[in-house]
């Protein structure tokens, strides 16, 4: 029983990982209607801007702010310069794009900081301080980080009148143009903010995996399975879908499959759901006139 609940607990963790990436695959993909393929190499670049400033000596948590606002700004410019201009472009032209982006970051980061495998401290203590015996203190630390930034978004979407200007633009661009929002900067700001959730998710996975330039490209696939079990459309969708799939991994891996099929796992998820629930558990079917 102990070993089970072992198991859970450290899915939930890895969900909560798996939800900051798939809830930022949704926030673009409700923008633009495409999915990001260079979110994965984004986070990686900006855990690796954090390692730097701590090998520097700047303070964990200075330099965990600091990496979220260059990470905002970031993926700003990355839409107002490289999306801005095919935004009305056929879908293989922004496919192209992502990739591209996807190719830049990852080269960028072996150039710059290299390929070889790199240890991201932990801020959290080795023990936890609630059911010790079950999560270890950075679980503990990175479920409730993870928390705090899903609960800082819903409170910013469902609050602000950003917030609210920008799911108008998502939803229904021309309406919001009609009443006087810029569409195209709400997109850069919902770039940003996807940019900056995906840099929560490397710096909180690091310290688990390693830090090196492929560090995300597993756990994009699993933050990709995870927005489309909960809906691609359906923002708190994907979180819900991050946790099922952290905690189901986890107790398959342990007791079905083993773990060398864990990833393998997340894609046979998403050709069964792109075959028998396109739409996942809590979005919306699509229904259209031909």
């Amino acid at each position: 029983m102990d070993s089970f609940l072992l198991q859970v607990t450290a899915g939930l963790a890895n969900g909560g990982i798996y939800a900051a990436v798939g809830l930022a695959l949704v926030m673009i993909h409700q923008a633009t209607h495409h999915i990001n393929f260079a979110q994965g190499e984004m986070a990686t670049f900006s855990t690796f801007i954090a390692w730097a400033m701590i090998q520097s000596g700047v303070p964990y948590w200075l330099a965990f702010v600091a990496t979220m606002v260059i990470s905002f700004v970031a993926g700003l410019l990355i839409q107002r310069i490289f999306l801005k201009p095919v935004e009305k472009a056929p879908i293989l032209t922004n496919v192209i794009v992502f990739v591209g982006l996807l190719v830049i970051f990852n080269a960028f980061a072996g150039w710059i900081f290299e390929h070889t495998i790199k240890s991201f401290p932990s801020p959290f203590p080795v023990e936890g301080m609630f059911l010790a015996q079950y999560f270890s203190g950075h679980q503990i630390g990175s479920i409730s980080v993870t928390l705090v930034v899903l609960l800082s978004v819903f409170c910013f979407f469902r609050f602000t009148p950003l917030g609210l200007a920008m799911r108008a633009a998502a939803f229904n661009p021309e309406s919001a143009r009609l009443v006087g929002i810029r569409v195209s900067w709400m997109l850069a700001l919902g770039w940003g903010m996807a940019a900056l959730i995906g840099a929560v998710a490397g710096m909180m996975i690091a310290p688990i995996v390693f830090l090196d330039p492929n560090m995300m490209a597993g756990i994009l696939l699993y933050g990709f399975a995870a927005a489309l079990l909960g809906g691609i459309d359906n923002p708190w969708g994907a979180v819900v879908g991050g946790v099922i799939l952290g905690v189901l991994e986890n107790i398959l891996g342990a007791y079905v499959i083993g773990s060398d099929l864990k990833l393998t796992m997340a894609l046979v998820l998403i050709v069964t759901i792109l075959i028998f629930r396109p739409y996942g558990l809590f979005g919306k079917p699509i229904f259209s006139r031909v």
